[in-house]
């Protein structure tokens, strides 16, 4: 028989901690869709009258099957709970589940608040009593709970009942300096349920100082809380919170968790967990982590040889789990480490079909090493290692012909009369027999300059006739420059990373000792790639 495990998602308040990161309402309305839709139990919005964004959002609270949660904070010391201004400010968001924090230390209750560790107690106490005499489910988070045990046991022990007794329907340990290791985590959790306190009515909320977030939280499931708290992506203050994109599969996925829990997750949902990660990315404007565990670009690469040879037998020898589960990709790069494994494998991939015998498969690989020599890289650029392949396969359709291009920068006077640089491309194509002239200048709303290569990519993408609506979704998210050769010699090396509006994302290189003439080659084939999706024109070999 499964026991019942809840997720708890703070992304939009814990999250928003993060330095940089600030969620505009409409941002928090996408990503509280987005959560709602994978599946977890509760969705914490924010702390309403806190700042203007999060009192809009829940003026205009989202309708979800999730239950959407105000955060706040215990009463103030020396007026009651019906009094407190902030506290009214949470209830008056008017959700049926409210989560407020508070001092379970006693070195924060004397040194930060100056108050005596009873009047604390107390407080936590009228605070959640107020709550459920309003018809609320109260949560209480144990503030520095594992700190706090450590100095005084009976105390922060003391404060959970406090809460417990005044109606709390969750206490939930908190890690908040995120100091405690896992095996501390789950001794003093298994010490809770020994004083008396349930595991089902407990909670784990973990932050990433040691980076062991994900493992202190794995630890007090093992030791008997039951509900988990963390962030997509482990956004959080300082080193973040608990990653769920980490833990979700974990729990859905891996022993002795599969087994043992139920969620509100569905392995159908887990199915989309890489495009939300991605999805929330793409909202901050932020380049995916490549290494990040089950939802990375490079969690199911694998470059040596003689893995790719094992992965083609069978993908359990290199592979923990099916990337597909988690919506995920396998890759096998290539670079000139590769073999015909690792060829086969990525051409197959790409749709090609090519037998061992074909004296393509050398070919391909001779130019991959005398190009990757020039300083070209096809291990993180795939979508120019396909079109490389398709061209000497003789599969690779001319969609168009650049006959020429120009870009120029300079630096004028705005309207505010504050210099500024403004480049301008030009490019001059022939499509279907015919030439077109494009012209773009690189700026943004303010008037901004957004560089050359910007220029060059709207002017490329601006007039290709019948092929410009098939690209029309397509945008530049990460851009990388490399010198691979220093000196007067110097060879430049431009990454580029593009996503369509299907979360679709592939990388594609180029190299020139101009680092224009870099950018536009490594453009060309991302628009190429682009196109051959969009026609359909993968042919077999």
């Amino acid at each position: 028989m499964t026991e019942r495990l809840y997720i708890y998602d703070t992304t939009l308040r814990d999250g928003q901690q993060t330095q940089g990161v600030q969620f505009s309402t409409p941002e928090k309305h996408q990503i509280a869709e987005m959560l709602d839709a994978l599946g977890v139990d509760y969705i914490e919005g924010g702390w309403p009258g806190a700042n203007p964004t999060d009192s809009d959002f829940f003026n205009e609270a989202p309708k979800t099957r999730a239950k959407f949660t105000a955060f706040g904070m215990t009463k103030r010391a020396g007026r009651s709970a019906e009094n407190d201004d902030v506290l009214a400010e949470v209830l008056n968001a008017g959700t049926e589940h409210v989560c407020l924090v508070g001092k379970t230390h006693e070195f924060h209750v004397v040194t930060a608040l100056g108050i005596s560790l009873e009047e604390n107690a107390e407080n936590i106490r009228a605070s959640m009593a107020h709550i459920v005499a309003q018809g609320r489910e109260a949560l209480f988070d144990a503030e520095h709970f594992f700190d706090g045990y450590k100095a005084n046991p009976a105390y922060a022990i003391e404060c959970l009942k406090a809460a417990e007794e005044a109606g709390a329907n969750w206490l939930v340990l908190c890690d908040t300096n995120g100091g405690t290791l896992p095996h501390e985590v789950f001794e003093i959790t298994q010490a809770v349920i020994k004083a008396g306190i349930k595991g089902s009515k407990l909670g784990i909320h973990t932050h990433n100082d040691t980076e062991n977030a994900v493992a202190c939280s794995l630890a007090a499931i093992d030791a008997g809380a039951r509900q988990v708290q963390g962030t997509l992506n482990g956004l959080g203050e300082r080193c973040g919170n608990a990653n769920l994109t980490t833990l979700i599969p974990t729990l859905l996925l891996k022993e002795p968790y599969a087994s043992t829990f139920e969620t509100g997750i569905s392995l159908e949902a887990l199915e989309g967990l890489t495009q939300v990660s991605r999805k929330l990315d793409d909202i901050l404007n932020r380049v995916p982590q490549r290494q990040a565990p089950y939802v990375g670009a490079s969690a199911f690469a694998h470059k040596a040889g003689l893995h790719a040879s094992a992965i083609l037998k069978d993908p359990s020898t290199y592979e923990h789990i099916k990337p597909e589960v988690v919506g995920n990709t396998r890759i096998i790069p290539m670079s000139n480490q590769a073999g015909q494994s690792n060829l086969r494998k990525r051409l197959a991939d790409a749709g090609l079909e090519v037998a061992k015998s074909d004296p393509a498969l050398q070919q391909i690989l001779d130019e991959i090493k005398e190009r990757e020599a020039l300083g070209y890289t096809y291990d993180s650029a795939q979508a120019s290692f396909e079109l490389l392949a398709r061209r000497i396969l003789g599969q690779m359709p001319e969609f168009f012909e650049v006959k020429r291009y120009r870009v120029s920068v300079e630096r004028r006077k705005n309207k505010y009369n504050k210099m500024i640089s403004l480049s301008e491309a030009v490019v001059v194509v022939k499509v279907d027999g015919e030439k077109r002239l494009s012209v773009s200048e690189s700026h943004d709303e303010t008037g901004s300059d957004r560089g050359p290569v910007n220029a060059l990519s709207k002017a490329l993408s601006k007039d290709l006739g019948h092929y410009s609506e098939m690209i029309s979704d397509m945008h530049l998210v990460d851009f990388k420059v490399r010198i691979t050769q220093g000196g007067t010699e110097a060879v430049t090396r431009v990454i580029i990373d593009s996503e369509d509006s299907q979360g679709q994302r592939w990388s594609t290189v180029g190299v020139s000792p101009n680092i224009v003439d870099a950018s536009f080659d490594a453009l060309l084939d991302a628009i190429n790639w682009k196109l051959l999706r969009a026609t359909g024109k993968l042919a077999r070999g």
